[in-house]
């Protein structure tokens, strides 16, 4: 499965991170705002103050969305008990200051030519500019499948008789929800917790049913007279399952199951972002369905649909969560299929720009006619010193030895505090329980990885690698493909140019044919594909052949077996379009003196009915702000770097921006 990502050049760089906060409400004067609207229990409480926590360091390998947990020992279940205390509260070992700058740490991170970014395409000279200076200054829109890009414009509700009445969302008290949450989740014995009805009339009781019914799912509810009193008795009627499994019987029959609404998003990625949701709806993640993942140091408008949750309850949520906005509600059949989508809509703003007004033209003509090397971006291999790409690598070897040391040896590089004294514990004492310890968060692919050790022993590390969910292992070996192919394309581009020839592979329907030497003439390059190694595909009839035979012969790999003993290794291979021409492109240069001030409207700014902003004719900077759309599983930051024709990893960009604000 492949991802739109557009991670790897975000300027996460501690201190120096000027972050995008227009808000005119001091910040511990707005949580308590927030958490005043929602009622939010202890739990929820914890997760508010992770959300507002805008600067975020560089993440390491991705997080996971937990879906709910299988039969455990005790010890396992101790550690996860554990786990959800101190993801109640962000520990401030989460929070602490390195001794070392952001800048200095990206000193040892990779570069483009380390995974084989090493051509441009255009004549074009190239100039200097700041990427992601402001994660706002990066805007994604989905394309959907009917060509349509997503735009959050229309926050009402659709009307509907049988909806229950604002009340339920505020009949409760904060304790009362506190009870219900732990009795629905089963964090204590009780079997039921009754609710006294003061004031009992039979429209407030029926409020309350409606409120636990809609905001606990899986429990049900009765009317109970006790010594002349009435309660609301909540308990759970189908046990663990109807958490998974929202009440059938509650659902009108002639609405559609799922709700489909547009998510937009800052500062977060999308599975975060579920994640957060799920938190509030009291839901599992699963019940949420979407077309693709989007970047995280960006804002982003996506497509959600999730399985009987009413508009209302989700709009309700823009009373309780910031940074995040929901809306364009309907009710539909079916829910969303990954992959789905037809691209993304990008609105870039390069600041600080030094390119003449005739050189961002040639570039961006160029960029519009031509395009760009479609190379896999920075994001696919990691931000240390250990490239993903070395993991896969060591996968596909069957060392597993060296797989587990890769991923837990301390290196150099940007990392949290507790992830470096994780592994300065695994490099001293080789104890997977003592390492486990250091880190507050256990859902990183480190923590894993500890804990498969902890319940398997250091004798059975594939069992111990197989606990990691199996996407993000694949991410592993997906990488070491796109490094491959990325060092491939490079060669064919110096070897052969911007041209099709003979032997070249393009695709006719989903299966590859080689170019023939009268058939040259009927393509051009925009045509041409190269592979992804794998057991299911065709190499270039030319030198590039020998390339990849030499290349993964190098690496202790055989070309012609690309199967694995476990077979979720095995690579089948898959095709890939060497040169993306985007879409819809266009672009104009801004004059600002201000750093700090947003250079266009966002969808949520336009339904506040904020006025675009007004540009001087001069100014201290000059940005380029740019347009354009990409089809799935296309990286822009490839787009910006062949406009700027300089390197866009991280630690290049740092080292720009460092330069600029000092």
């Amino acid at each position: 499965m492949e991802m739109t990502e557009m991670t790897g050049v975000s300027l996460k760089r501690g201190a120096l991170v000027v972050e995008d906060n227009d808000s005119g409400v001091p910040a511990e004067e707005t949580k308590k705002q927030k958490l005043s609207e929602c009622s939010l229990t202890k739990g929820q409480v914890g997760l508010q103050n992770d959300f507002l926590s805008i600067s975020e360091d560089v993440p390491g390998p991705p997080d996971t969305v937990s879906t709910g947990k299988g039969g455990k020992n005790s010890e396992a279940q101790l550690e996860d008990e554990e786990e959800e205390e101190e993801e109640d509260g962000l520990s401030e070992e989460c929070e602490e200051e390195e001794s070392e700058s952001f800048a200095d740490m990206m000193k040892h991170g990779l570069t483009e030519a380390d995974v084989g970014i090493t051509k441009f395409v255009s004549s074009h000279q190239g100039f200097s500019g700041i990427l992601k200076e402001r994660y706002s200054d990066f805007v994604v829109h989905e394309i959907g499948k009917d060509g349509r890009i997503s735009h959050l414009n229309d926050l009402s509700i659709p009307v509907d008789e049988e909806d229950p009445s604002e009340d339920i969302f505020t009949v409760l008290t904060a304790e009362e929800k506190q009870r219900l949450e732990e009795l629905q989740l089963f964090k204590n014995k009780e079997t039921s917790v009754a609710i006294e009805v003061i004031e009992d009339t039979k429209e407030k009781r029926t409020v309350i049913h409606q409120a636990i019914k809609s905001l606990f799912p899986g429990l049900e509810t009765k009317t109970e007279d006790r010594e002349g009193k009435k309660y609301i008795v909540a308990y759970h009627a189908a046990g663990k399952k109807a958490l998974a499994n929202p009440r059938k019987h509650s659902w009108p029959k002639s609405r559609g199951s799922y709700c489909h609404f547009v998510l937009y998003k800052e500062n977060k990625d999308t599975m975060d972002a579920i994640n957060v949701l799920s938190r509030y709806l009291r839901v599992k993640p699963n019940i949420f369905s979407y077309m693709g993942t989007k970047d995280k140091r960006a804002i982003t408008v996506q497509e959600i649909a999730v399985l009987k949750i009413t508009a209302q309850r989700l709009a309700h949520l823009n009373k309780c969560l910031m940074n995040f906005k929901l809306g364009n509600f309907s009710y539909q059949k079916n829910p969303l299929k990954l992959g789905e989508l037809q691209g993304n809509h990008f609105t870039v703003v390069l600041r600080n720009i030094t390119g003449t007004d005739d050189q961002v033209q040639q570039a961006m003509n160029s960029l519009k006619e031509i395009g760009f090397i479609n190379y896999y971006g920075m994001q696919r291999f990691g931000t240390t010193a250990v490239p993903t790409y070395q993991v896969g690598r060591a996968i596909l070897q069957n060392s597993w030895t060296e797989v587990m040391d890769l991923i837990l040896k301390p290196r150099s590089g940007a990392e949290k505090g507790y992830l470096v004294k994780c592994r300065e514990e695994w490099a001293k004492t080789k104890d997977p329980a003592a390492a486990l310890r250091k880190l507050p968060v256990k859902r990183c692919v480190e923590g894993q990885l500890l804990r498969g050790l902890s319940k398997y022993g250091m004798k059975n590390i594939v069992s111990a690698f197989g606990i990691i969910p199996r996407n993000n292992r694949l991410m592993y070996i997906h990488s070491y493909q796109s490094y491959v192919w990325n060092n491939m394309v490079s060669k064919r581009i110096e070897d052969y140019g911007l041209k099709p020839v003979p032997g070249d592979l393009v695709l006719k329907g989903a299966t590859a044919s080689y170019i023939e030497e009268d058939d040259v003439n009927n393509y051009s390059i925009h045509d041409v594909v190269m592979p992804l190694p794998g057991f299911d595909v065709i190499y270039p009839k030319h030198k590039i052949q020998e390339a990849y035979r030499e290349m993964l012969t190098a690496d202790n790999l055989d070309i012609d077996n690309m199967r694995h003993k476990i077979r979720d290794y095995s690579l089948s291979g898959a095709y890939r379009k060497i040169i993306i021409r985007p879409q819809n492109v266009s672009w104009e240069v801004v004059a600002y003196d201000d750093p700090k001030i947003p250079l266009f409207n966002t969808d949520v700014d336009n339904l506040e009915g904020k006025p675009p902003p007004v540009f001087a004719s001069e100014g201290k900077y000059r940005a380029l702000k740019m347009d354009f759309s990409l089809p799935p599983s296309t990286y822009a930051t490839m787009a910006i770097r062949e406009v700027l024709k300089m390197d866009t990893s991280i630690k290049n960009q740092t080292q720009l921006n460092t330069t600029w604000l000092r």
